[in-house]
């Protein structure tokens, strides 16, 4: 590739990974915002029918075209089938998208239920990014379940040594406020851990069962079920079954739109476009930076108050899930080369990790926010 295309490839994806970080590390501080003004049912159903409203014209324009996807600007390449694949799934895109994006909507619904919450039960934005990173532990787990090849990283040390600052770091965040957590705060830190580890399953899901499929008409797909669920939620249990949105004023719709297209609709596809320019070490390492601006910005317009130690202790656990993405890109990047030296022929080839193969699994652990 000449050096001029490389360069701007390489400026497309930082500009991508850099939209990515800002939507994901304000989706908590949109999140908070409303409070004071809709219930947690009403902000979901309506977030997440505006993001599938924005997809699902993607859906149709694609219906009976295979290759409409693959020609699009920001769409990560499809996955490469493996040896002793199913090729023949590979080349119909179409075939049982709708019933493999079953598992992760159903963990995406929970998770997205259980962190809205989070924010109606006196938690506050920048820690509640901070307690997100124990997906990392979830994501492990259940790959270790799911993918046989993935059972290498439980031997290593750095392994164990990015888990068990995940641990700390977390419980420090939790219990070195200026106040122990009681009551309502109680039950907001419980459902921000169980939304971290919901998150945590929902990446397994989607690597394991939309393998064939490109990045953007899985999320397109798994954002329409997801809606559609988190509606009828809002319908039977929101105030006036949702209508206290009409209540909201013309800018504060605006940010509402906002909020759904920056942390939902737009986000996880420019997540995906920049790991194909840049490569999954680059971009999820940059996300790790996401609770630190989402907690400074919480300072900024919410007052926020984490004290030194929780800083310190969030720190802490951000480390460890980059030392547990590095020893994943390790593993990796020595599980390709053993296929590319299998594999002469293809040796001469550029090859990048697939987003579908390991971009879900470092959502989780650069910690995606909705």
């Amino acid at each position: 590739m000449p050096r001029s295309i490389d360069g701007r490839e390489r400026m497309t994806g930082l500009m991508l990974l850099a939209l990515t970080l800002i939507g994901w590390a304000s989706s908590p501080l949109f999140l908070k915002y409303f409070v004071n003004f809709i219930d947690a049912w009403t902000s979901n159903g309506w977030r997440y029918a505006i993001a599938a409203l924005f997809w699902l014209p993607v859906l149709l324009r694609t219906r009976g075209n295979r290759d409409s996807l693959a020609r699009g600007r920001l769409v990560v390449a499809e996955r490469t089938p493996r040896a002793g694949a199913n090729i023949a799934a590979a080349d119909s895109p179409d075939a049982g998208l709708w019933r493999a994006a079953i598992w992760p909507s159903v963990f995406n619904v929970v998770g997205q239920v259980a962190f809205a919450w989070v924010l109606y039960l006196d938690v506050d934005p920048g820690l509640l990014t901070f307690l997100l990173r124990v997906q990392i532990v979830s994501v492990t787990i259940g790959a270790f379940v799911l993918f046989p090849d993935e059972r290498a990283l439980l031997r290593t040390g750095g392994y164990w040594s990015g888990t068990l600052l995940v641990i700390v770091g977390s419980f420090g965040a939790i219990f070195l406020g200026q106040e122990r957590p009681a009551g309502a705060s109680a039950w907001g830190i419980l459902s921000g851990v169980v939304s971290g580890a919901l998150f945590g399953c929902y990446a397994v899901a989607v690597r394991k069962c939309m393998r064939p499929y490109s990045s953007m008409k899985s999320f397109a797909a798994i954002s329409v079920y997801t809606s559609a669920a988190l509606i009828v939620l809002m319908l039977l249990f929101g105030e006036r079954a949702g209508g206290r949105a009409f209540d909201l004023s013309s800018w504060q719709w605006v940010m509402l739109v906002i909020s759904a297209l920056a942390g939902i609709a737009l986000g996880h596809v420019f997540y995906y476009a920049s790991i194909a320019r840049l490569g999954v070490s680059v971009a999820s390492g940059v996300l790790l930076l996401q609770p630190f601006m989402t907690a400074a910005a919480s300072w900024l317009f919410f007052d926020e108050q984490l004290t030194a130690a929780q800083w310190i202790a969030g720190s802490v656990g951000v480390a460890g899930a980059g030392i547990v993405l590095r020893v994943q890109n390790r593993l990796r990047s020595r599980a390709m080369e053993a296929v590319l030296q299998a594999e002469p022929r293809r040796s001469a080839e550029p090859c990048e990790p697939p987003a579908s193969d390991s971009g879900e699994l470092r959502t989780a652990g650069a910690g995606s926010s909705r």
